[in-house]
């Protein structure tokens, strides 16, 4: 086996090859940009080396630089991860000319199966099932249009280079191919520097299945059972599970074959996954496959009791696989999700800043937590802004499901905002604990899954304000322990006053809505009052985890923390309700960019000037393109009207907050 081993990438995926590294007694030697001085994989390898600037292309992206820490420190392999140079035929053949073993597949496989348009032809020659469409090499705009005109619509558009939804669009009529077309090119260009696309039949309400295969240099391929990641948010997985709730035997079986059959077609080695869409009748076709370990493997891992990151670096080391096909045997159901620093509500815009709180459940048997960051570390906007995979398993879906609930419930996110609370209700949706999601669902109805304004019912809100009382008095008779009389008066914080019964006011503030609630009484009985609301709370205790207490003579427990910032209580149908503490005389309002101007929501470039000054436009239309954190994010105005100036140029870089477009008044 190995004795050192280099692993070029970040994140999570660096700390996961690092945890197998160690158990096999391996050396890891990570690499680090100047953003990742003092990031977790840097701080659990054996070994770091700085590589370069904090964007990917001064640093994770120079196969040049890492080449040379390798070099430097002896590396005898390189394990690339996923994402960055994991499907970079280049560099996987530059490792091999450099005698370091590249832990991944030959880069002739990269190269059959990185370009779409190449992959469906070889698919072809092999008899796997195809989606009608165009992938030819003219990529001019009269042929195109007319290959889709062919094709019919709907129909998809998908950068041949690529993954991950960048560069892909639905096209209804052919009145849209063309914007969408300049559209796809123009975002494929900037994340993968190819324009070329291909055109396929879009087949309505889809399912996404997928299947992990293996090779060795033995000539052996074999699967390990399929991955369902139907439930897609403008192309990127959100939940992914295994097994499949739809598939049978049967179709588990040809699929498990067609899946081998294309991995053999490139004479596959190592990890790869052979992505197929399914039609509501069943019929399946080749979609890509992606040579690479996958971000939802830890739930094939889970199933049948295996580490692929082990098998990566058996094989890459010459050894045949572990098993035959036959020897694979899942066990129970697991499901993944993952949490971002993004805020659903707005768009998922991604976020970033310091983590001043995690709070994740503990791993066992049934939870594994497969992170990158810790509390107190810094979710930069340079890259992907992951903060964890929630793992889960159980005997069965519906079991694995609440243990998903469960773990969500335990989770808590303070610093940048997260989606925590959008899984949440996508764990409790009928259309997922039914298994009828399809991979457009989430797109058609993402409003059923955002809090969006909701306002929370008066039982909620008495709840959250009796865990602040208690919060409250606690940290006042936990400060008057060193205080000269701990029983005086003065220590308490429950408004005493000399012959009558004390008032506090508790201001909680969500959704931009202020509550005040008057509150009188002390160690968990109360009279609370919300305008015309009132309830008798009695015997109420906060545990940390959870309050309890009688509400109006009815006992309920709902899970809920609590600090001097912030309530989070979530109701008796498992929604999370996020108070922020607000000073109880003082109210001041963040004046934000308003109807007057836009501003940049987070660093970035911008792609698309559409608008000059003087221009007369309306609500909503859009008006900037910029380029954040991967992904496009369109600006529109906020009102209709004349713009008066634009400050920004097609390829700026711009801060946040910086004022874009001015309206006149």
């Amino acid at each position: 086996m190995f004795e050192r081993v280099l692993i070029a990438n970040r994140g999570e995926i660096a700390c996961r090859v690092i945890r197998t590294c160690r158990r096999l007694g391996i050396h890891t030697i990570a690499v680090y940009s100047e953003a990742d001085a003092n990031a977790q994989h840097v701080r659990l390898a054996d070994e770091a080396w700085p590589i370069g600037g904090p964007r990917p292309t001064e640093s994770y992206l120079r196969g040049d630089a890492i080449l040379d820490v390798a070099r430097k420190s002896g590396a005898q392999a390189i394990h690339p991860g996923y994402g960055f140079l994991s499907e970079n035929t280049a560099f996987a053949r530059a490792c091999t000319d450099a005698g370091i073993a590249f832990i991944g597949p030959r880069p002739e496989s990269i190269d059959a199966m990185g370009s779409k348009a190449a992959a469906k032809a070889l698919m072809e020659q092999h008899e796997v099932p195809l989606v009608p469409g165009y992938h030819g090499a003219d990529q001019s705009s009269e042929v195109l249009a007319e290959q889709a005109r062919r094709t019919g619509f709907p129909l998809m558009i998908k950068a041949a280079a690529g993954g991950g939804g960048k560069g892909m669009r639905i096209v209804r009529n052919e009145g849209e191919f063309a914007d969408a077309l300049a559209s796809a090119q123009r975002e494929a260009a900037s994340a993968f520097g190819d324009t070329r696309v291909i055109l396929e039949r879009y087949v309505e309400h889809p399912r996404h299945i997928e299947f992990q295969v293996f090779g060795d240099t033995h000539g052996n391929v074999i699967h390990l059972n399929e991955r369902e990641c139907s439930a897609q948010r403008r192309y990127q997985k959100v939940l992914e599970e295994t097994p499949s709730p739809f598939l049978d035997e049967a179709r588990r079986a040809a699929m498990g074959a067609a899946a081998v059959a294309a991995a053999k077609a490139v004479s596959y080695v190592g990890a790869g996954t052979v992505e197929f869409i399914v039609g509501q009748s069943g019929e399946f076709f080749f979609m890509e496959m992606n040579t690479r370990l996958q971000v939802e493997h830890p739930v094939t891992e889970e199933t049948l009791g295996l580490d692929l990151v082990e098998w990566q670096l058996r094989i890459a080391y010459g050894e045949p696989l572990p098993l035959a096909q036959e020897q694979i045997h899942a066990r129970g159901h697991a499901i993944e999700v993952r949490l971002y620093a993004e805020d659903p509500d707005q768009n998922f815009l991604p976020g970033s800043g310091k983590l001043l709180k995690l709070r994740l459940p503990a791993p066992s048997r049934h939870v594994r937590i497969d992170g990158g960051v810790i509390e107190g570390d810094t979710v930069t906007i340079f890259y992907d802004p992951m903060i964890a995979k929630l793992i889960v398993w159980d005997q069965d879906r519906p079991q694995a499901l609440q243990r998903l609930r469960d773990a969500l419930m335990a989770s808590e996110i303070v610093g940048p905002k997260s989606n925590i609370a959008f899984l949440e209700r996508l764990a409790r949706h009928p259309v997922v604990t039914e298994c009828r999601i399809d991979t457009g669902y989430l797109d058609r109805h993402l409003n059923e899954f955002l809090a969006g304004d909701a306002q929370p019912d008066d039982r909620v809100l008495f709840a959250a304000t009796a865990a602040a009382l208690l919060h409250d008095e606690a940290a006042v008779a936990n400060k008057a322990h060193d205080h000269a009389d701990p029983f005086s008066p003065w220590s308490r914080a429950d408004a005493w006053r000399v012959g009558h019964a004390g008032k506090r006011i508790i201001a909680l503030s969500l959704h931009g809505q202020r509550y005040e609630i008057d509150a009188y009484g002390h160690d968990g009985d109360y009279r609370l009052q919300h305008g015309e609301a009132t309830a008798d709370v009695r015997g109420a205790r906060h545990d940390g985890l959870a309050l309890s207490a009688r509400i109006d003579n009815e006992a309920l427990r709902l899970p809920a923390r609590v600090d001097g910032s912030r309530v989070t209580v979530h109701d008796a149908a498992g929604h999370r309700h996020t108070f922020e503490r607000a000073a109880a005389f003082a109210w001041q309002s963040k004046e934000g960019g308003g109807g007057n101007q836009i501003v940049a929501p987070m660093p970035g470039r911008i792609v698309l000037v559409k608008a000059n000054a003087g221009d007369a436009v309306e609500e909503g239309q859009e008006l900037l393109v910029m380029e954040a954190m991967k992904m496009e994010l369109a600006l529109k105005a906020p009102r209709a009207g004349t713009i008066a100036s634009v400050s920004a140029a097609q390829g700026d870089f711009v801060e946040a907050d910086a004022v874009l477009v001015r309206f006149a008044d």
